[in-house]
């Protein structure tokens, strides 16, 4: 595609915010709608074009705003839809879209719909929702009674026992978080209606929560079977029956035409889709079909675990490469990426894939956010990455507020797991590391609040936090203005061809951005140690230097952490 026939969002950085971390105004420890709205000239000044609003709707909390129980109220301790609006008009007033977080997998077990639905077997919303009888020639509520072997992504079964009506529901998260069920199509008139309420106020798209799980393998009696065994778990991997299910496509495309028609060109579409394929995304993201803008895939973050997110291992920088690689060939000629390193589920990519240590932090940091942004895709920055934010350094159980990671720590241990080492685990992986406050000062709560904060601010936050970098030039905070404004300024890095280079070197990450005779030449150097650049590639020692992480010196050596976007001479 040309630069004239590209859609907006291919030149576009999004910037998501976790509002619950992100800048407390009212000082009772959590972060609210007031904060953000004190804080938005930060995201303006950073030159960010979108802002994706993780839940503020009415909640339980049971999972951060996840468990959703009114889709169009918000909850009183983010403040109120006017303080909301307001929001949305101060990014427009700025030239910034304001997405939505769509979680519609899943409801809170206290919205309206589900206590209706749990009232009765009789109820007419009962069958919004998967109500099941226990496994046939089993009594009710005894192990391995429930419907399916199906383990939940936050640990045990599946499956929620309801004395009161001899049934279970199913929850694919937390027990909290009862499934809808679409087959239902008042289920998806409702959700429509929702959606379409948010657009007239204003809003410019949605990021929906694992939109890929809508779908259910259902059999023509209402049955859903059973998965694989999972090593070592009494439970099987449901997966293969609600991932990509048979009637996604079918349930995106009526989406698209009950919601977005007429409406399309403006807004942003995002799909958060766990074990999405290549193949499967060129489907969901080709604009010929009408489903979704680009999708959240999950196979690099998923190269560093050994089975699941609780047994990390090294990663591999030739693996990393082979996978974002792919990604890149995938979607070259119909689709489009979306890249990020971190998110609130996500460890801090520094602490992940970089080096927190203080000799290279602000390098490592630096070199991860050019690597990132010089992909073909679109780029979204996490709270606190552009200040090169890192893991929480855990001591005490009592640290963590992650349901997932709490969850876990009972499961694993129950079943014999060293609970020194399941600690150390999510001291490593919990995704509570992303949801430490950011830090905005060296103030005794880096600014985030005046109260005591609804999780502890990390220790680092003294030396590292935004009014420490506002005016240094080489900071991370610069360095994410210089990367977002040259995504702006130059078609070659929206909108270029993707060529990777050394797939085989374990620490030099290298590729080339190539659009109507124009080339971009990135190299980064993913690790601790110097490497020799005028071997590995001699064509880019003499190529002028558009923009790199650390001051010029010897061309022909690429220092520990270093990265360098390339002009080759002609």
């Amino acid at each position: 595609m040309t630069p004239e026939q590209a859609p907006w969002w291919t030149r576009a950085v999004v910037y998501q915010v976790y509002p619950r971390s992100f800048q407390d105004s009212d000082g009772d420890g959590v972060g609210d709608l007031g904060g953000i709205l004190q804080r938005i000239d930060h995201l303006a000044d950073l030159g960010v074009d979108v802002v994706w609003l993780s839940p503020v709707y009415r909640s339980p909390q049971a999972d951060n705003g996840y468990d959703i129980s009114d889709y169009q109220d918000v909850d009183p301790a983010f403040g109120t839809l006017a303080q909301l609006d307001e929001l949305i008009a101060a990014l427009h007033d700025r030239g910034i879209r304001l997405v939505m977080d769509l979680v519609v997998n899943h409801t809170s077990d206290e919205h309206p719909w589900f206590v209706e639905s749990r009232s009765s077997t009789d109820s007419p919303t009962r069958d919004w929702y998967w109500w099941r009888p226990p496994r046939e020639g089993m009594t009710a509520g005894q192990p391995g009674a429930e419907p399916t072997n199906w383990h939940s992504h936050f640990s045990g079964s599946a499956w929620q026992y309801d004395e009161a009506s001899g049934e279970y529901y199913l929850h694919l998260f937390d027990r909290k978080q009862p499934d809808l069920n679409w087959e239902n199509p008042e289920v998806r008139q409702a959700v429509y209606a929702m959606m379409r309420w948010w657009l007239d106020r204003g809003v410019d798209g949605f990021r929906m929560d694992v939109i890929n799980m809508i779908s259910k393998a259902v059999g023509p009696d209402g049955s859903l079977p059973d998965g694989p065994p999972l090593p070592g778990l009494p439970y099987g991997d449901g997966t293969p029956h609600f991932s990509n299910g048979p009637r996604i496509h079918e349930y995106l495309q009526e989406m698209h035409r009950e919601v977005f028609d007429g409406r399309r060109e403006s807004l942003l579409l995002v799909g958060e889709m766990p074990g999405v394929t290549p193949e499967q995304a060129r489907l969901y993201t080709d604009p010929a079909r009408a489903e979704v803008d680009m999708v959240f895939q999950f196979e690099h973050v998923q190269l560093d675990l050994d089975g699941d997110k609780w047994h990390p291992r090294p990663l591999r920088m030739r693996d990393l490469k082979a996978s974002l690689g792919r990604w890149q060939a995938g979607l070259a000629d119909v689709g489009w990426n979306s890249l990020y390193w971190d998110n609130h589920d996500q460890p801090r990519a520094v602490s992940r894939f970089g080096d927190d240590s203080p000799r290279f932090r602000r390098d490592s940091a630096t070199c991860l956010a050019t690597l990132l942004h010089l992909h073909r895709g679109t780029p979204y920055v996490y709270q606190g990455e552009e200040i090169g934010m890192a893991n929480f350094p855990f001591t005490d159980l009592a640290q963590f507020r992650d349901v997932e990671s709490l969850n876990h720590h009972v499961q694993a241990v129950a079943h014999g797991a060293d609970a020194d080492e399941v600690l150390a685990a999510m001291r490593r992986m919990s995704r509570d590391n992303a949801r430490t406050p950011v830090q905005w000062d060296g103030s005794p709560n880096a600014g985030f609040t005046t109260g005591t904060p609804w999780i502890a601010v990390n220790p680092d936050h003294a030396e590292w936090n935004v009014a420490a970098q506002l005016e240094e030039p080489a900071s991370v905070l610069a360095h994410h203005r210089r990367l977002v404004a040259l995504r702006h300024e130059d078609p070659v890095v929206a909108l270029g061809d993707f060529t990777m280079l050394l797939p085989d070197h374990d620490e030099v990450y290298a590729f080339t951005r190539c659009l109507d005779g124009d080339t971009l030449l990135v190299v980064c150097n993913l690790s601790g140690t110097a490497q020799p650049l005028a071997d590995l590639l001699p064509e880019a020692v003499a190529a002028g230097v558009v923009l790199g992480n650390l001051a010029e010196d010897d061309p022909a050596v690429l220092r520990p952490w270093e990265a360098r976007v390339l002009r080759p001479s002609r």
